[in-house]
């Protein structure tokens, strides 16, 4: 494999590894909850997508309809799970994650049965030939997509009332409140937003690698943490550097320190060196 092609693979997986972060990191900026939980959404994504695009035959329509409904799911998970411990200190809602994530582990593996399942008709599976590259159809798909999401976010952040309340709210909610800014709506589109994403990285990786799996959130839960530490605790800009270049460190990582570290240790090791160095994270705000 040649520095081109682990380049794009890199990117591919930054990609995905971004969505699933900035979803993180957005409910941690706005609440200060670690929301561990966030990759179980993420395998919800997952199923749900796999399994409207077998009933429908339409990977396109299948992604639109899981990434609002898996949003609406975000906002009554919410709604039931964290707004009655908002008051409570910080571990509760941690600890309560942690639980509710290994209990949706368990609900899917009942649910769905301890095994894979796969796309009767793998979608966009076909390679083309872009800048001296071949790739499948699914990995430009995934980059499309990603960009197409998180640029709908940038402007949804910086063009809209929703968006300038959003940031009041982060910045100071006492007085956003005080302004008139309604928190609860706030919150509740956060959790939509946060979960979208995450759904829409669970169908990507769904698509990429055929199968889906109850355990597939694990190892994406502990690469965003990491990504969003590196990145700075809720700086979205931050995380997503942090997830392109953990996605092209892995790649080449790959091939390079293979008889070294796992894939799935190096993220952890990067980790290590930059809080090392840097332990506020690479992009913290002041």
């Amino acid at each position: 494999m040649n520095y081109s092609d682990l380049l794009v693979q890199g990117l591919v997986e930054g990609c995905i590894y971004a969505l699933i972060a900035v979803g993180l990191t957005l409910v941690y900026g706005l609440l200060r909850i670690l929301h561990i939980a966030h990759a179980g959404i993420f395998t919800l994504g997952a199923y749900v997508g796999l399994l409207l695009t077998n009933e429908t035959g339409s990977f396109a329509a299948a992604f639109v309809i899981t990434i609002v409904a898996v949003g609406f799911f975000g906002m009554a998970f919410y709604r039931l799970f964290y707004e009655p411990i908002l008051n409570k200190p910080p571990h509760v809602a941690l600890i309560a994650s942690i639980g509710l994530f290994v209990a949706m582990e368990e609900i899917y593996r009942l649910i769905f049965g301890a095994t894979s399942i796969s796309f009767l008709a793998p979608p966009l599976k076909d390679t083309v030939e872009v800048a001296g590259v071949r790739l499948e159809e699914g990995r430009i798909v995934v980059v499309i997509l990603a960009v197409v999401l998180i640029g709908g976010l940038a402007l949804l952040a910086g063009r809209t009332r929703i968006g300038i309340a959003w940031r009041a709210t982060v910045s100071d909610a006492a007085m956003a409140e005080s302004f008139g800014i309604d928190l609860a709506r706030v919150r509740y589109i956060n959790f939509f937003v946060a979960s979208a994403l995450a759904a829409a990285a669970g169908i990507m990786v769904a698509l990429l690698l055929n199968q889906v799996i109850p355990t597939m959130g694990g190892v994406p839960a502990y690469k965003a943490l990491a990504i969003i530490v590196l990145g700075g605790l809720g700086n979205v800009k931050g995380t997503l550097i942090a997830a392109l270049a953990l996605g092209v460190i892995e790649s080449f990582g790959t091939i390079y320190l293979d008889r070294v570290l796992d894939r799935d240790a190096i993220a952890f090791a990067f980790l290590i060196v930059v809080l090392m160095i840097r332990p506020q994270g690479l992009f913290a705000r002041r």
